[in-house]
């Protein structure tokens, strides 16, 4: 059976130098999104003041910084990041690929609501 065009999701694809994300699922509450992170790399550190994730690695194991602790979380584990936390997911294999499932909530999912205190690809705010 289709689905009626209006209720179709769009997927978003997106490639960054640290790997790639889809958007899987988004309404005005939330946004889920899968997240690979290639061998060796990882994403800023940043924080939110507008959304709170949850993590949940599917593949591999995630080295988390939150707040300035280093967590790993393995495959089938989850790890909260609350509002206004700062934060970093790498991938520390050499040759594995790093996917987990993201889930935001909060009122707003906008790019512009990334503060990146530090980056690898020269990002991070001024």
């Amino acid at each position: 059976m289709d689905m009626p065009e209006n209720e179709k999701i769009a997927v978003t694809f997106e490639r960054r130098p640290w790997g790639s994300f889809t958007i899987l699922d988004e309404l005005e509450n939330y946004k889920v999104k899968r997240i690979e992170v290639l061998p060796g790399k990882r994403l800023s550190y940043q924080r939110h003041q507008k959304r709170a994730e949850h993590w949940f690695v599917v593949q591999g194991t995630a080295k988390v910084t939150l707040n300035g602790a280093e967590i790993l979380v393995k495959t089938g584990e989850a790890i909260d990041i609350g509002t206004g936390m700062a934060h970093r997911v790498e991938n520390p294999h050499s040759s594995d690929l790093l996917i987990f499932i993201e889930t935001q909530t909060g009122s707003y999912f906008g790019e512009d609501d990334i503060e990146r205190l530090d980056d690898d690809f020269g990002r991070a705010n001024a």
